[in-house]
């Protein structure tokens, strides 16, 4: 992380010709179970990790925003007034600064002067980690921090979705800012989306790891069928609200959710549904099953919500099943499934320590003769949630 930083420190004088005075962190997340379960008004189980963006700012004198990013160098400075609320260009990640700026300025915080900084991600782009609600909020702790706004953590997680759904234009609902926002070390997030309640979990896994497994595949949410999921899944709700007072999906059980099943019009309608309430159930259960040390119940809970993801939700593809349906035939592993969106991005398994460089061969050769390219893995590391992390030069 030091050697990060120096980087950053470095960029930066280059770029601004004057060191910068703070530096930041943000992480990327993943979600355990629970999946396209948060604009449904459901639980989520997500944690916040070690990968993220990294960052090093201080204050203008003037109005003027500037950044720079050392992933995308060709983009070179970023340049903007801090009050500006057009619309960059293109898909330039200029766009997530200026949404969590306006997004701020809804909830009442001027910006009297502008600010400088560089940053660096070590989220595979793409991969369905939450590059871009790590972006947010590392923007949302900079700002935080330079302009001493006194705010709750809850309005810097609400301003990043505000930005992706306002401003950048993808319906995501609020878990990933909310993972990122409130992560803490070796602790996973139970939230309910639709109250905000959430309880941390300690996350005891003994001699079992999480793997995440990356498809290498870049999934870029906006081009995908993530709204087209949003809009299923709402149209099922208005439809169901003919029989049963239900504002969200994630307020149905099961047993209820069959009872009204066959008015829907479509079975698309249905098996969409369908996903969004049981997975719900399932991520009920993984927590209990998480808190009483009984893995071997999470991990079948995760092969479970993978099949409904593939078969119901539609959101898996060849890359995804493959890492998957491979991982669940090593030894060693307890359970897997995609993490994310879906739509490419990552999967991750449940595995036993000493079966770490079994999966790594297993899925990457199969991977590689279906697929035609290596995947990458990582072990998930449970990290802080985004935060200032200290004056350069201290």
């Amino acid at each position: 992380m030091t050697e990060i930083y120096e980087e950053l420190i470095h960029v930066f004088k280059k770029q601004f010709h004057h060191e910068p005075t703070d530096k930041f962190f943000s992480p990327g997340r993943i979600n355990l179970i629970g999946e396209h379960t948060d604009y449904n008004g459901g639980h989520v189980f997500p944690a916040s990790i070690t990968l993220g963006t990294y960052g090093v700012a201080s204050q203008r004198a003037d109005s003027l925003v500037k950044l720079y990013s050392t992933n995308f160098p060709d983009e070179g400075v970023i340049s903007f007034d801090v009050n500006d609320e057009e619309k960059l260009p293109g898909s330039s990640w200029g766009n997530f600064v200026k949404g969590v700026l306006q997004a701020l300025r809804g909830y009442g915080n001027h910006f009297e002067h502008g600010f400088e900084l560089v940053i660096n991600g070590n989220i595979p782009n793409g991969s369905g980690l939450s590059s871009s609600s790590s972006l947010e909020l590392l923007i949302g702790v900079v700002a935080q921090k330079l302009y001493d706004l006194k705010i709750p953590r809850l309005q810097l997680v609400a301003s990043g979705q505000r930005a992706e759904n306002d401003f950048v234009g993808v319906n995501t609902g609020i878990m990933d800012q909310f993972a990122i926002g409130f992560g803490e070390a070796d602790q996973a997030i139970y939230l309910d989306t639709n109250t905000m309640i959430y309880e941390m979990v300690p996350i005891h896994l003994g001699d079992y790891v999480v793997v995440i497994m990356n498809t290498n595949k870049r999934r870029e949410l906006a081009d995908s069928k993530y709204n087209e999921r949003v809009r299923e899944t709402q149209e099922a709700v208005y439809q169901l609200q003919k029989y049963t007072p239900v504002q969200y999906l994630g307020e149905l059980d099961a047993k209820t959710f069959n009872k009204y099943a066959d008015k829907l019009e479509s079975n698309i309608l249905v098996k969409r549904a369908r996903h969004a309430v049981y997975e719900n159930e399932r991520t009920r259960v993984a927590v209990e099953a998480l808190k009483s040390n009984d893995l071997a119940s999470f991990g079948k809970l995760m092969n479970e919500s993978h099949q409904s993801l593939k078969d119901d939700y539609a959101v898996t593809g060849i890359e995804l099943d493959t890492l998957v349906e491979t991982a669940q035939t090593v030894d060693g592993v307890l359970g897997a499934r995609m993490t994310g969106a879906g739509f490419g991005g990552c999967a991750i398994a449940l595995v036993h320590q000493d079966n770490v460089d079994d999966l790594k061969a297993a899925v990457g050769a199969k991977y590689e003769s279906v697929v035609g390219y290596d995947p990458s893995f990582y072990v998930a590391n449970v990290g802080d949630g985004a935060h200032w992390v200290g004056k350069v030069g201290e």
